[in-house]
């Protein structure tokens, strides 16, 4: 009986059908009202659909998050949504705005960071939209232009960590008054630039370019140490990310994103390779392309990971076995500067400026948001909200969430 129930659940919340969970029903059967009744059933199906392990503050119960959170997914599936732009003053320590552009956007339950090309994050608290903090890192002698400028955040509720091109990385706490603590220094001479970095509760991982057999790092998120460095995946793209560092390069060299199985995916135009982050040397799945893909439109969540090619073929892999789970067409990703980002239900791409959604489950395109943003930077999504920033620098947020 309780299989059946994590069966069926699973397959309504996909689809955004209310009326299973509907409990006061007439129509839900006497075995399910019972069964309903256990918050561990709750907690069981919010971790096993959504991967979350712990209630949001305004929450008492797993059955209101559950709630909470498959209404909030229906509204995704519906087109259901509010629409705010946020403003902020990156600053620096000469005052100085001129050319600051936004590279790297991340979101948790209650912030949004958006990581700037003077080196700088700024910090917005979702409920009520405004922009509360700007973070600078610790300075030291440049090493290109652009050496400085964000390549990656892991954002919680408690800390902002983020990195540079230069290979810095600093950890921040939220409500804190003191400067960003800077936790590794970057050598990029023997390490190539960080173009890209990611992380969760217990890993942070690191993708560089520039030096042979050193692609990832991987450091514990805890004790901060680094744990593991290797990998060849970036070998080809050395030069380009050497540019980085002087050069405003806008294509993206390579992605890296860590999924819930405690496993890391990584792509380069030409490859996509996934590793187990527990035992770093342990490869789990490894592909070539004969067509490039859009490293910009390369993302993860969970178990599935989103890729485009250049001729607009959008493909949905699991994590784990690089297989295919669906397919569709993604006009317009010939343009340069395509941006693409992934949740636990929708693919989210954005075009000339135009962001589409279309469904992971069956590739069925869904609809396009109402709002024009023009060409964007940096997109991210989460099971609530999807946040861009334009080329003007202006941040635009989504709000999917149930009222």
């Amino acid at each position: 009986m309780i299989s059946d129930v994590f069966r069926k659940a699973e397959k309504c919340s996909k689809r955004g059908n209310l009326s299973f969970f509907d409990i006061e029903s007439t129509q839900v059967c006497s075995t399910w009202r019972a069964v309903s009744r256990s918050d561990l059933l709750w907690q069981n199906l919010t971790r096993r659909i959504w991967n979350r392990e712990q209630l949001l503050l305004s929450h008492n119960t797993w059955r209101e998050e559950f709630m909470y959170r498959h209404r909030t997914a229906n509204n995704f599936r519906l087109h259901r949504y509010t629409y705010r732009t946020l403003q902020f003053v990156p600053g620096n320590q000469n005052n100085d705005n001129d050319g600051i552009s936004c590279r790297r956007l991340a979101l948790s339950d209650h912030y949004l960071a958006a990581g700037l090309s003077n080196g700088s994050v700024c910090l917005f608290h979702l409920p009520s939209r405004l922009h509360l903090s700007t973070f600078h890192p610790q300075h030291r002698d440049r090493l290109g232009r652009f050496s400085i400028a964000v390549s990656g955040i892991i954002l919680s509720d408690t800390q902002v960590v983020f990195a540079s091109l230069d290979g810095d990385i600093h950890v921040a706490i939220i409500n804190h008054p003191n400067h960003p603590r800077r936790a590794h220094l970057g050598d990029v001479v023997n390490d190539g630039a960080l173009v890209d970095f990611t992380g969760c509760n217990q890993w942070w991982v690191g993708l560089y370019a520039g030096v042979p057999g050193r692609a990832f790092h991987v450091w514990n998120s805890e004790t901060e140490e680094l744990v593991f460095v290797g990998g060849s995946l970036t070998n080809p793209e050395a030069v380009m990310g050497w540019h980085l560092l002087t050069d405003q390069v806008t294509e993206f060299v390579g992605r890296i994103r860590v999924t819930s199985h405690e496993t890391a995916m990584a792509s380069t135009s030409l490859r996509v390779m996934v590793f187990d982050l527990r035992n770093q040397g342990i490869v789990l799945g490894d592909e070539e392309f004969h067509r490039e893909l859009v490293v910009g439109c390369v993302d993860a969540s969970d178990e599935s990971i989103l890729l485009v090619d250049s001729r607009g073929l959008a493909s949905v892999r699991r994590v784990g076995t690089l297989e295919e789970v669906c397919r569709f067409t993604v006009r317009g990703a010939l343009q340069r500067d395509v941006l693409g980002c992934i949740n636990g239900g929708n693919a989210i791409i954005c075009t000339a400026g135009v962001i589409r959604v279309w469904n992971i489950e069956h590739g069925a395109y869904l609809y396009s948001f109402r709002d024009r943003i023009g060409d964007a930077n940096a997109i991210v999504a989460d099971e609530r909200h999807v946040a861009a920033c334009s080329r003007d620098a202006t941040v635009h947020l989504w709000d999917f969430g149930a009222q």
